[in-house]
């Protein structure tokens, strides 16, 4: 460690609201994934299994928006003035 060099501990807490209100991370899935993180969606749309769809998520996990074209996502995060962060 290098004489003058700092560490600081960071919470899981505060890393879950790391880039909060700044970045959005996209993600395209398939309908069977969409079931765990929109459940309200899937309960009010009957998607036929291996739909892609491409899903927006907050910073801290928590589902955004979802789109049927990775351009329409991109153009929800941009309105709503967040980075773009693409998840493989």
């Amino acid at each position: 460690m290098v004489a003058n060099e700092k560490k600081f501990a960071v919470t899981e807490q505060q890393l879950a609201h790391l880039g909060e209100g700044a970045v959005a991370y996209m993600r395209q899935m398939d309908a069977t994934e969409l079931q765990g993180a929109f459940p309200a969606v899937s309960e009010m749309m009957d998607i036929e299994p291996g739909t892609k769809l491409w899903a927006v998520f907050g910073a801290n996990g928590d589902p955004i928006l979802l789109a049927d074209a990775r351009a329409a996502a991109l153009a929800g995060v941009l309105q709503n003035d967040l980075q773009p962060v693409s998840l493989h």
